[in-house]
């Protein structure tokens, strides 16, 4: 019981810190191409911690079969450069039970991945959805940076405002510059410059539209490089606002579906999403499999010589179940099931790769000298 306290003390600490680490890689990203779509207006910055905190389940999902892989290689590695797992072998400590004390700490890491991959992540995509979802549905303006020109959908107007109000709710010395529709190919599209002193967002109770409603400015219309300009002062001027185009990609609607809707799917797609949600215990204790025997270690190979090319074999594991997945969604592979198939071969070569290490075999006793005979007087 002492050794396997020990055991499983030092790869759950070897898994924590793999884990924080590549957590922090894949959040870093993720939070940085979110901060530009924010800086650019394109995203609310007040919806930017909620989005990355829902998103978290999602990248633990896959973050933690990995950190458990490495954590095994690390902890059972520095075992064997310190000649710790020798001794134990000596003492009669096989490798089938190492592999059974290891299963313990990956069952606990399997189901912890299956309850991500089956109800948080995909909870974590719907109030992501829905939160990106709502920030879309508002207007450019409404994601409006003081003093920043920022184009909007289609990048045929810009607009710019000095200051707002405390309540957001007012721009002050607005500038908005628009290119209009040609009337012909060869005809350069003209350009309308507004300028006011300050702009409010108005909803049509009746139709539910939303105007600009510019204040005290001047607009300019022509074609740049001629003199036919025209000018207008105005008093009060409204401009309809584009409509928004709200997200409704198929990824995020089956990524955001509950199992349970999965699995009273008949789309193959559908259905092979939900064999990758399955999937992801699974592959925690195929990999458990295949670091025990791979964690082996010459200490005069160093403590890092096998972990190329483990790592690479995990990548080509994980590459071969996207794949699989990916065929099955594009209708390449009829039978959503087919990604069972790929655990198998790993599964056989972990055991394989045991059995080299003649697992269950106990290490052989060093001979006994004879013991020379005392001849009696």
């Amino acid at each position: 019981m002492i050794i396997f306290r020990y055991l499983c003390r030092e790869l759950l600490y070897a898994t924590l810190a793999v884990s924080a680490v590549l957590l922090l890689m894949v959040m870093s990203g993720r939070f940085v191409k979110y901060l530009a779509e924010a800086a650019a207006g394109d995203m609310s910055a007040n919806i930017l911690f909620s989005v990355m905190g829902y998103r978290l389940p999602g990248f633990l999902e896959l973050v933690l079969p990995l950190g458990f892989f490495v954590g095994i290689l690390l902890a059972y590695g520095r075992l064997y450069i310190e000649s710790e797992m020798t001794v134990l072998h000596a003492c009669g400590f096989s490798e089938r039970r190492l592999l059974a004390y290891t299963m313990v700490p990956a069952l606990l890491v399997a189901m912890l991945v299956g309850a991500m991959s089956l109800y948080l992540t995909p909870t974590g995509w719907e109030r992501t959805s829905g939160l990106l979802t709502a920030d879309k549905s508002r207007n450019e303006f409404d994601n409006l940076v003081p003093r920043k020109f920022i184009s909007t959908k289609g990048n045929r107007s810009v607009y710019y405002a000095d200051s707002l109000s405390k309540d957001k709710s007012t721009m002050h010395d607005v500038f908005l510059a628009e290119l209009g529709s040609s009337r012909a190919e060869t005809e350069t599209d003209h350009q309308i410059v507004t300028i006011a002193r300050e702009g409010v967002q108005q909803v049509d109770p009746d139709t539910g539209l939303r105007y600009l409603v510019l204040r005290d400015g001047y607009r300019y219309e022509g074609v740049p490089g001629q003199k036919d300009y025209r000018l207008m002062k105005f008093s009060s001027y409204e401009q309809l606002l584009d409509i928004p185009q709200l997200r409704n990609r198929w990824e995020d609607q089956v990524e955001s579906a509950s199992t349970l809707q999965l699995w009273r799917s008949d789309s193959a797609p559908e259905r092979a999403y939900l064999h990758w949600r399955f999937s992801l215990p699974v592959l925690v204790l195929v990999v458990a499999v295949l670091a025990v025997p791979l964690s082996r270690t010459n200490p005069r190979q160093g403590r890092y010589a096998k972990m190329i090319p483990a790592v690479l074999l995990y990548l080509v594991y994980l590459i071969v179940l996207l794949r699989v997945r990916g065929a099955v969604e594009d209708g390449k592979i009829a039978n959503p099931a087919a990604i069972w198939l790929v655990h198998p071969p790993f599964l056989i070569l972990g055991l394989l790769l045991l059995r080299g290490g003649k697992l269950g075999k106990r290490p052989k006793r060093p001979p006994q000298e004879p013991q020379e005979e005392v001849a009696h007087a």
